[in-house]
C-alpha cells in the first residue's frame, strides 16, 4: 500500500513540476516586442526605419518627414547633433534628454523645390554607444507641369 501511495505522490509531483515549466516557457514566448529591441548598456538608438523613401513627389511638396527611435539603453539618450549632407537637407533634433524606453524623433525637411533624384543623408551624434548613425533619405522631385493653354 505505502509503495502505491508513494507512485501516486510522485506522478502528481512530476505532472505539476512539468505543468510549472510548460507554463515558465509559454510566459517568455508571449512577449516578441521585447526580444525585437535589444537592451543595452547607458544610451541607446534603436530606429524604426534607418531610411525614408519619398517616392515620387511633386516640386514644392511637404519635403517633411521623421525618423523616430527608442532609447533601448538604461540611461537618457542624448542627442549632440544631427546634420544634413547639404543645405536643401535640415535637420531637427530632440532638445530634452529621451529616457530609457522612450520613443525620441529625427526631423528632416528637404527641399522639395529641386527636380530630379536625391539621396542625402543625416548624420547624428549621441551618447549612444553606435555613434555617429546615419539615416538616409530618398525620393524622386517631379517638374512642374507646364501650364496648358
Amino acid at each position: 500500500m505505502k509503495k502505491y501511495l508513494l507512485l501516486a505522490m510522485l506522478t502528481i509531483g512530476g505532472l505539476t513540476v512539468s505543468q510549472a515549466q510548460a507554463k515558465k516557457t509559454t510566459a517568455k514566448k508571449a512577449t516578441p516586442a521585447a526580444a525585437a529591441t535589444p537592451k543595452v548598456e547607458g544610451a541607446g538608438m534603436v530606429f524604426e526605419n534607418e531610411t525614408i523613401d519619398y517616392g515620387t513627389i511633386n516640386k514644392n511638396a511637404d519635403g517633411k518627414r521623421e525618423f523616430v527611435f527608442v532609447n533601448n539603453g538604461n540611461k537618457p539618450t542624448i542627442i549632440t547633433n544631427a546634420t544634413g549632407s547639404c543645405g536643401c537637407t535640415v535637420p531637427t533634433k530632440p532638445t530634452e534628454p529621451i529616457q530609457p524606453g522612450a520613443k525620441g524623433v529625427i526631423g528632416v525637411k528637404y527641399a522639395t523645390d529641386r527636380v530630379g533624384q536625391f539621396t542625402k543623408t543625416v548624420t547624428v551624434t549621441s551618447n549612444a554607444s553606435e555613434t555617429p548613425k546615419v539615416l538616409t533619405i530618398k525620393g524622386n522631385v517631379l517638374p512642374e507641369e507646364a501650364p496648358k493653354g
